[in-house]
């Protein structure tokens, strides 16, 4: 669905997260991930970071950080929160597999 890059930046750790929307909640959820895209682009730690919709009530998140820092300040930032203060409401199965580490291809 959207992605921000920081480029010049190279990533060590990720969060791949995946939410499975209540029934009628889907469009609710495609809007909070696609609004979510400028507060991932102003989190400086924050160097990449994905929205994608599996199937039409499935949705995943990948984003990934440069040190263990950024990563920590996301999962304390405002998308996260919202996340999680709407989950019960809107995507009660979200699931994260949060300390996943990030391999790239040196050049």
């Amino acid at each position: 669905m959207t992605l921000s890059n920081k480029q010049g930046v190279q990533v060590s750790v990720g969060i791949l997260a995946q939410m499975k929307a209540k029934p009628g909640k889907e469009a609710a959820v495609e809007a909070f991930l696609r609004e979510a895209l400028p507060l991932a682009n102003e989190e400086s730690g924050t160097t990449v970071w994905f929205a994608i919709k599996l199937d039409p009530s499935t949705f995943g998140i990948f984003d990934a950080f440069a040190a263990e820092a950024g990563r920590n300040a996301h999962l304390t930032g405002p998308i996260a929160g919202a996340l999680m203060a709407n989950a019960a409401e809107c995507c009660p199965r979200l699931r994260a597999f949060g300390r996943s580490m990030c391999w790239q291809q040196s050049s």
